[in-house]
């Protein structure tokens, strides 16, 4: 009898991954040993990498390629087409299918994610309308995306970001922001601050005709 525990395969070598020996980046597994920059091959951690369209770099090495040319059109590699169609095609085995198919989570709202609006890129699962630009909001595909630390963005607005102080710093620190950003509860509230005066209006008012009866 075979396990699933045993079948998962690095990202970059295609070789099982044991647990000893397994590190995990976005839902995707890889070796340790595995684990470089794309470019100079030096050993990444969770906080040195950067991520191309499915390909690993280490931060320096990202920023550089981006300075030389401006953009991602060169320089930069992209994932094989034929490992976007293992991303996008890949399916649990019938075992899990039964048990987990509906426990999947969207990385971006952190709710259940069904078959008929998942869409999975790099190991990570998302509705179809919360792949979107960390940024601007706009709509990603696989073509299109940039991911850096984890968070997306189109291509057209992370190099616009990127260039509008030559790094990514304080990109980061704006995505980070977003995230931290509950949703605002605040608005309810607000509404029902604005109820009270319209009964000071009213008392106001009977003041204003008890005072002829007084005249009188």
């Amino acid at each position: 009898m075979s396990f699933t525990g045993t079948t998962d395969k690095c990202k970059a070598c295609d070789k099982t991954v044991y647990v000893v020996d397994m590190l995990t980046l976005e839902g995707i597994p890889y070796h340790k040993n595995c684990f470089r920059c794309s470019h100079c091959k030096g050993y990444l951690t969770m906080n040195t990498y950067s991520s191309m369209d499915g390909v690993l770099y280490c931060k320096p090495h990202f920023e550089q390629l981006f300075k030389e040319s401006g953009n991602f059109s060169k320089n930069f590699q992209t994932a094989k087409s034929s490992d976007k169609q293992n991303e996008t095609n890949k399916a649990p085995n019938r075992l899990s299918s039964m048990f987990s198919g509906t426990l999947d989570k969207c990385s971006v709202c952190s709710k259940t994610v069904y078959p008929l609006e998942k869409m999975t890129l790099e190991g990570e699962c998302y509705h179809k309308n919360c792949f979107r630009c960390a940024h601007a909001g706009c709509h990603l595909t696989h073509s299109s995306y940039a991911a850096l630390d984890g968070v997306l963005y189109c291509r057209h607005h992370f190099q616009q970001l990127f260039m509008e102080k030559g790094n990514y710093h304080h990109v980061l620190q704006s995505a980070n922001h977003k995230k931290n950003v509950t949703p605002e509860p605040a608005e309810p509230a607000a509404e029902g601050d604005e109820e009270p005066p319209k009964p000071e209006e009213s008392d106001s008012e009977e003041h204003t005709e008890e005072k002829p009866q007084n005249e009188a």
